[in-house]
C-alpha cells in the first residue's frame, strides 16, 4: 500500500502548506482536514473522499464492491499476545484480507515494512481474543505498540495505521529515531484515546 502511504505523506498538512486544498478523489470537491476514506479493492489503496461521496458506499456491496468505506470505530483492547503471529517488532499493525490472508506492517524511516502472517495463527489469536473476530477485512486493523514499555492494542481504521507510518517516517532521525519520533508516537496513541 505504498500508494496510500505516499498520498498521506503528501496530503493534509503538506497540501495546506503549499496552498492547495485536499480534494475528493471521486468528485474533486474540497474535503475537510478530517474526512472519510474509501478502500479501493483492486488497487489495495485508500482514497480520500468527501462526505456526500462516502454516503454512496456506506452499504456493503455498494459500487459493485470496487470501493469499501473505511469505518471510523476505534476500540482499545486489553493486551493481546501477538507472539504467535511471528512479527519481530513492537510497533506494527495487522490487516486481515478478504481473501483470508493476513499482512503485518510496521513503520520505518523508509516507509512501511511488510510481512505475511500465518492465517491460522491469526484465527487462533482471534479465537483467544473475540473482538478480533469483528475486524472488517481490508479496512480495519489490529494496531499494536509495545515499544518502550507501552501496552497499546487497538482495533482501528486502516487510515489511522497509515497516518502512524507517515508520522514515524516524518519524525525519524538518525539510526535510532532521534528525540522526536517516540514522543510523537506517544501523542498519536493519546489522540486515539481522545477519538475513541
Amino acid at each position: 500500500m505504498s500508494g496510500a502511504l505516499a498520498r498521506l505523506i503528501r496530503s493534509g498538512p503538506a497540501l495546506a502548506a503549499a496552498g492547495r486544498p485536499e480534494t475528493c478523489e471521486l468528485c474533486a470537491a474540497p474535503v475537510a482536514e478530517e474526512h472519510p476514506h474509501l478502500f479501493e479493492t483492486a488497487a489495495h489503496e485508500v482514497r480520500c473522499v468527501c462526505g456526500p461521496c462516502s454516503v454512496l458506499f456506506a452499504e456493503q456491496g455498494s459500487g459493485g464492491g470496487r470501493y469499501r468505506l473505511v469505518p471510523r470505530r476505534r476500540v482499545r483492547l486489553a493486551p493481546v499476545d501477538t507472539a504467535a503471529l511471528g512479527v519481530p517488532v513492537g510497533l506494527v499493525f495487522f490487516v486481515p484480507r478478504a481473501d483470508g490472508t493476513v499482512t503485518a506492517q510496521g513503520p520505518s524511516p523508509a516507509g512501511a515494512m511488510r510481512w505475511e502472517v500465518d492465517a491460522d495463527a491469526w484465527q487462533g489469536l482471534a479465537a483467544a481474543c473475540p473482538p478480533l473476530g469483528s475486524v472488517v477485512p481490508d479496512v480495519e486493523a489490529l494496531l499494536v505498540n509495545t515499544v518502550r514499555g507501552q501496552e497499546e492494542h487497538w482495533i482501528v481504521p486502516v487510515d489511522d495505521c497509515f497516518r502512524m507510518v507517515a508520522l514515524v517516517r516524518a519524525e525519524w532521525q538518525g539510526l535510532s529515531g532521534g528525540d522526536r519520533v517516540w514522543p510523537a508516537v506517544e501523542r498519536f496513541f493519546a489522540e486515539l484515546t481522545e477519538r475513541s
